[in-house]
């Protein structure tokens, strides 16, 4: 079903859009939503979730990087677009969802990471960031919280999300490093 419908998974159900109105009630604004999301691997979220999340605040305590957090939100069945609702209703100005990606031969544990700024239904999937393979065999839990970390630094001053947002976590390892500001690309 989950092939075949590609609308399901999009939106919450009127009982849970109802909890997270309650959630929200106070008028209170939120800085980053969590929301967990089994998409299509169930065992991704299950192995991955609470080690990345224990990474990602302790990036957060590290850095001094103060956030005010919703509610943590578990979805059954999402998909990445879930979020957007999750974000407006928790009145967060960014939302990050952690997804169970396609599960593949050799990855069948693989979590995926999307950050969108300005959370909204219908929102297309270019204002969404994507990290991905976040998974002991992949993309460490400290790296995976350390880009996330630099996107929103990044989408928190410029108030966007997505390809207008380059992920610039990598920059010294292409321009050759120690502040050099050579491109790998061109012949010295």
């Amino acid at each position: 079903m989950y092939l075949q419908r590609p609308d399901y998974g999009r939106r919450l159900n009127e009982a849970s859009r109802q909890t997270l109105q309650q959630a929200a009630e106070s008028g209170q604004r939120f800085d980053l939503a969590v929301a967990i999301v089994d998409g299509l691997s169930a065992l991704a979220v299950q192995q991955n979730s609470t080690p990345f999340l224990t990474a990602l605040y302790d990036a957060f305590g590290r850095d001094k990087y103060e956030l005010q957090l919703a509610p943590l939100t578990l979805v059954e069945q999402g998909r990445v677009a879930i979020g957007d609702e999750v974000g407006a209703l928790l009145n967060a100005d960014a939302v990050l969802v952690m997804v169970g990606e396609r599960p593949g031969l050799s990855s069948p544990d693989s979590l995926g990471l999307y950050m969108t700024w300005g959370p909204e239904v219908g929102l297309k999937d270019d204002r969404r960031n994507c990290i991905s393979n976040v998974r002991p065999a992949g993309l460490a839990y400290e790296e995976a919280a350390r880009r996330l970390l630099l996107l929103l630094t990044e989408a928190r001053e410029r108030k966007l999300s997505g390809v207008k947002l380059k992920d610039r976590s990598e920059d010294n390892v292409l321009e050759g490093g120690s502040g050099s500001t050579s491109n790998f690309l061109v012949a010295d």
